[in-house]
């Protein structure tokens, strides 16, 4: 498995509820088979320091707590995956269904479903250990067995406590923001490193191009760069995929795009590919990407970006109206998008060992970006004077960590719409006269480079 297979493995698995408490569930029944036959082993052979920790009362006592501990606790699971129902529909609802993931993924809430069932599990199975004097054999209580329920029940007891204080906190949008914020960086960093090299000109076919069709439907969520390599290499040809992580594929629908090399043997450089070749490429294509049912933090680096703009955009809505919130998430956008100033992003050259480009992988460039943290906020925002401001100091921001003016021409186009919108908006001459100043301001320091109005320190 390839570091990026691994990758979008470990995501899957991260975002499921199942996993972590399953395996506790095993754990927690192989050790109530096993314990028990430990306390068989040294039953009477325990100095008196330890036996006066452990469980000291006979078969029907044992009983008596196992039942406790399994019965109650089997009622505080069902009450925290409860809890854990409304909370998911509650930000579903209120903020985004796209933040399903971000709840699903804690891994507080996977540990407290891991505790309350291996507890359940183990005092359940140590429950058919314990022999009583008209069972037909030998009386006997699981000393250990019963005090590592008891503790574990305890445990469980302060883990709903911490769960509850936990929901509270993690159910504030400031919360989900900032973990959002958090996953979009690793995914920065991911798909472009800091120092990432500039690209250098895009390939063009030198020849009639060959389109290859998606065989499945679904969001593309990652791109396998060396099987890609590998399936560019075995045909001779240069492979460009079409379609961004994220953005929907079609079964039958072109997605990506092939042309033969002009680095092979000069007797086929540039000619076209047999049919046996187009076969072999568009299956080995279609092999080296992953589609799913939704988007995924691994390689979509936009995805983290649109889970903040809907809750910018729901903020908005007449239904809820909070601006704070909205003026919150700007801050967050504006975070992101300095965090890219100076990465180089956009499309993914990769090069064979003599520095051909094989492979060009489409990702997104900062303008698409800017444009998918900026559009909705302005359109649905700048009725609000202070949501208009933030937009303006997002684009202030921008200006500058923009050292070498690369993103000049978008700052600009979104500054022009933001003038726009300005205008047309119900504001009082005040607001308006400030908010243009603002602007005007922002476009000073483009034509002066940026840095013009304060040294760094």
């Amino acid at each position: 498995m390839t570091g990026k297979g691994r990758a979008q493995w470990l995501d899957s698995l991260r975002t499921q509820l199942w996993p972590l408490p399953a395996l506790a569930v095993v754990i927690a029944v192989t050790l109530g088979m096993v314990l028990p036959a430990l306390d068989s082993a040294v039953d009477g052979r325990l100095p008196t320091c330890v036996t006066v920790l452990l469980f000291s009362g006979g078969p029907d006592a044992a009983r008596a707590v196992l039942q406790a501990i399994a019965g109650s606790l089997i009622t505080v699971t069902s009450l925290t995956f409860s809890l854990t129902v409304v909370t998911l529909q509650l930000a579903s609802s209120q903020f985004s269904p796209r933040l399903l993931r971000t709840f699903t993924s804690d891994r507080f809430v996977h540990g407290t479903l891991a505790l309350f069932l291996a507890a359940f599990a183990f005092a359940l199975t140590v429950l058919r250990s314990v022999r009583g004097e008209g069972s037909g054999s030998t009386l006997f209580v699981p000393e250990i067995s019963v005090t590592v329920a008891f503790v574990l029940a305890i445990a469980s007891v302060m883990g709903l406590v911490l769960f509850l204080a936990h929901l509270a906190r993690e159910i504030r949008v400031e919360t989900m923001m900032r973990r959002v914020n958090v996953e979009t960086q690793g995914t920065i960093d991911r798909v472009f490193p800091e120092n990432r090299p500039p690209r250098g000109p895009e390939p063009v076919p030198a020849s009639e191009a060959f389109i290859i069709r998606s065989t499945s439907s679904g969001f593309l969520t990652s791109l396998d760069g060396e099987a890609l390599m590998e399936a560019a290499k075995k045909a001779g040809a240069v492979v460009r995929i079409d379609r961004e992580p994220g953005t929907s594929v079609i079964e039958g629908v072109p997605f990506a795009t092939a042309w033969p090399a002009l680095t092979e043997r000069p007797a086929t450089a540039g000619t076209a590919f047999t049919a046996e070749v187009s076969d072999n490429l568009a299956r080995d294509v279609n092999n080296a990407v992953a589609t799913g049912f939704e988007r995924t933090n691994v390689q979509d680096v936009g995805f983290g970006f649109r889970q903040l703009v809907d809750v910018a955009a729901r903020a908005l809505s007449p239904g809820i109206n909070d601006p704070t919130t909205a003026v919150h998430v700007i801050g967050h956008l504006s975070d992101l998008l300095c965090r890219l100033v100076g990465r180089n992003p956009g499309p993914e050259h990769l090069t064979d060992n003599d520095g051909h480009v094989r492979v060009v992988l489409s990702l997104p460039r900062l303008r698409d970006l800017l444009d998918l943290a900026v559009n909705q906020p302005r359109h649905y925002g700048t009725d609000d004077p202070v949501v208009a401001g933030r937009l303006l100091g997002l684009l202030q921001e921008l200006t500058w960590c923009d050292r070498k003016g690369q993103y000049r021409a978008d700052i600009l186009e979104h500054l022009d719409r933001m003038r726009d919108a300005i205008t047309a908006a119900d504001y009082s001459p005040r607001e308006r006269g400030n908010l243009l100043d603002q602007a005007d301001a922002i476009a000073l320091m483009q034509t002066k480079g940026g840095h013009s109005h304060g040294k760094e320190p």
